[in-house]
């Protein structure tokens, strides 16, 4: 089917445009970008898989695979390699209560009216 052929198209040019940022050590990209995109590609290479579409599949199994070099090696902060993913899952949890503490008004960034009147 020519889809398949056209969803490949697109995967080798996103392949293509990650490729510098992968070639860059200084390039710094933030795991909250990297890590979804990773997931993202993996979910799409497996269902293109189920419904037959090879090539569309092996393309986005490609992009998968240059958003995870990019977590691993181009993420700021302490480590590299694999453990960066490991680092940023583990840290998801807390991550969650604070957006959640947030909403609710009761976190770190919550202010009273007072101190917004002062801004």
């Amino acid at each position: 089917m020519w889809q398949d052929f056209v969803f490949l198209a697109g995967s080798v040019l996103s392949i293509t445009f990650l490729a510098p940022t992968v070639r860059d050590p200084t390039a710094q990209v933030p795991l909250g970008s990297s890590v979804p995109s990773m997931t993202v590609g993996a979910v799409y290479s497996f269902t293109y898989a189920t419904m037959g579409m090879t090539f569309s599949a092996a393309g986005a199994l490609g992009v998968a695979t240059m958003w995870s070099l990019i977590a691993c090696y181009r993420s700021p902060g302490p480590v590299s390699g694999p453990q960066t993913i490991a680092r940023f899952v583990a840290s998801l949890p807390g991550r969650a209560r604070e957006s959640v503490a947030d909403v609710l008004g009761s976190g770190p960034s919550a202010t009273t009216e007072a101190e917004q009147a002062a801004d």
